[in-house]
């Protein structure tokens, strides 16, 4: 009776033996490996499938910046009306948000020239020789 269970046992067990053989191989395939033995069709579609995994993946990562940012309006919205309520609480008054940010810009925007003593070349042309 131990025999009649034993036998499909062992056929299930090199059926998934295989099977992880296979899953393997196509790892390896994917990563990019062991592509010797791959013809051109198997590799057109290989890189086909790499396509559509790589547009589900970003797909999927915009998906999550979006929400990110979604998130991240709230919060400065909840931020804004809370800078707003102390600011009436304090008697202060609400900055020129318009005027500021255009300042921030003139300000990110600039560019400054800076002087160095870099010099391309060989070393010894570097030194000039003195009189």
């Amino acid at each position: 009776m131990v025999q009649d269970n034993i036998q499909p046992v062992k056929e299930d067990t090199f059926t998934l033996a295989k099977k992880i053989e296979l899953l393997e191989v196509s790892k390896r395939k994917l990563l990019g490996e062991g592509l010797e033995t791959c013809s051109t069709d198997d590799l057109q579609q290989l890189e086909n499938q790499l396509g559509r995994s790589l547009t589900r993946i970003r797909a999927r990562k915009n998906q999550l910046f979006r929400e990110r940012i979604e998130k991240l309006k709230g919060e400065e919205k909840i931020l804004l009306e809370e800078n707003t309520r102390l600011r009436e609480k304090c008697g202060m008054q609400q900055p020129d948000l318009s005027s500021t940010r255009k300042q921030q810009l003139l300000e990110d925007r600039q560019i400054t020239e800076v002087e160095t003593e870099l010099f391309i070349g060989p070393p010894e042309t570097r030194l000039a020789p003195k009189p």
